[in-house]
């Protein structure tokens, strides 16, 4: 049964924040916007903004969660390499938000953190998603290493993770090119000279 009333008008307002803090952070940088700022967006006082949170980890965690959702959808749509770079390529344009969930997984190791169930359930999802990346291509031949998909995906993910913070430091590192290399690395081996 569709929801009515006022808790699909409390829905549709949550969703229109969320949308509006993505943006702003994307746009403008974690650190650099104000939630006043979020909700001025969505014609809503500080305090009536957070109506609809439990604090200001909470927004930020679900800011993060919507990230992720669309992140996975693309990935969805498209498993080669090239969606995965798509989406590396997303946060160098998008530094806020990178240091947003740079700041988040930090902050996510309090298990009383809002941030915390939301990594915990990241990082097993993604694993399982990478890992059966890397087991199609492992039995495709187009990846070699004795090293299994599930430990792969983990290393996979650190080195995406760690580029990033990398990259937050140092904005000339490129964040492509570590996946890249790794992946070339575990590509079949080629004979002298091809």
């Amino acid at each position: 049964m569709a929801k009515r009333g006022p808790y699909e008008k409390g829905e549709a307002k949550r969703a229109e924040i969320l949308h509006a803090a993505l943006e702003i952070f994307a746009a403008e940088g974690y650190r650099g916007t104000s939630l006043r700022k979020v909700a001025a967006r969505c014609n809503l006082s500080l305090p009536g903004l957070m109506h609809y949170f439990g604090s200001k980890e909470d927004l930020l965690t679900q800011v993060l969660r919507m990230r992720d959702e669309t992140a996975r959808l693309r990935q969805d749509e498209r498993t080669d390499p090239e969606s995965y770079r798509e989406i590396i390529r997303e946060g160098a344009k998008t530094p806020g938000l990178v240091e947003l969930f740079v700041s988040m997984a930090a902050a996510a190791g309090d298990p009383a953190h809002p941030a915390h169930r939301h990594f915990a359930e990241r990082y097993p999802a993604l694993r399982e998603r990478v890992a059966a990346f890397v087991q199609e291509r492992m039995d495709e031949g187009r990846m070699t290493t004795v090293i299994p998909a599930e430990r792969l995906a983990v290393l996979l993910l650190a080195v995406a993770d760690g580029i990033q913070l990398q990259w937050l430091i140092d904005r000339s590192v490129d964040m492509e090119q570590p996946v890249d290399d790794l992946m070339r690395l575990l590509g079949p081996a080629r004979a002298a000279g091809t």
